[in-house]
This record gives C-alpha cells, sequence and structure tokens, in this order.
C-alpha cells in the first residue's frame, strides 16, 4: 500500500493513510466508454492490440521514450500520442514474431522514436 501511494503522488509523498478499498462494500460500480480524443495514446493502444504481433511492442517501446523525453522536459506532453502514431505508422508489424523479432521491433522502435 506504501509503494501504490508513492507511485500514485510522485514526485510528492502523501503523508495520510489511505483505507483500504473494500469493493464488497460499493453500492454499484458504473463503466462508459472512454473518450479516445481525450486519451489519444488509449485509442492507440487499442489499434496496436487490433493489428497485434509486434505492434504493441511498437506502442510500447516508443511510449518508454516518450515518457522519458517528456520527464526530461525535451518534448511536451501532448507529443506523447503524436510520436506513438508516427512510429506506429511507419512500423511493418509481423504477425507472428519470434523473440528475436520481437526484441527487434523494441530496438527500432526506440531509435525511430528518438528521430522523431
Amino acid at each position: 500500500d506504501v509503494y501504490k501511494r508513492q507511485a500514485l503522488t510522485y514526485p510528492e509523498r502523501l503523508s495520510a493513510p489511505l483505507k483500504r478499498l473494500d469493493l464488497t462494500k460499493i453500492k454499484g460500480l458504473t463503466f462508459q466508454k472512454p473518450d479516445t480524443r481525450k486519451f489519444p495514446c488509449l485509442k492507440l493502444a487499442y489499434e496496436a492490440a487490433r493489428i497485434g504481433g509486434t505492434a504493441p511492442v511498437v506502442l510500447n517501446a516508443t511510449n518508454e521514450i516518450a515518457v522519458s523525453l517528456f520527464l526530461k522536459r525535451k518534448i511536451g506532453f501532448t507529443k506523447i500520442p503524436k510520436m506513438i502514431e508516427k512510429v506506429l505508422n511507419r512500423h511493418k508489424p509481423i504477425k507472428s514474431p519470434a523473440l528475436r523479432e520481437i526484441l527487434k521491433a523494441d530496438a527500432w522502435a526506440r531509435e525511430e522514436a528518438l528521430r522523431c
């Protein structure tokens, strides 16, 4: 619980104790379709999952580079989905990749993201 609280409040540290969530005491939950215009990375993740193969690997690797650049203040937050989309569009997915092809796609995406 401490680690979750620290992760959710990073870089600040929340000192107040949090009550554990008991889902059995919640009266009801509602779920709505997410707004992919507000959350463009989610739309890209759905697309990568639909394509399958190496596309999710490329999405993840590009996202890691983009977020790292954002945290270093080298790109703006709104550039993250643009970078992911650009790299995904350049990628030629392999439907049933071997481990070597997965690692190669990951490395390619990281290099490609740095070129954006």
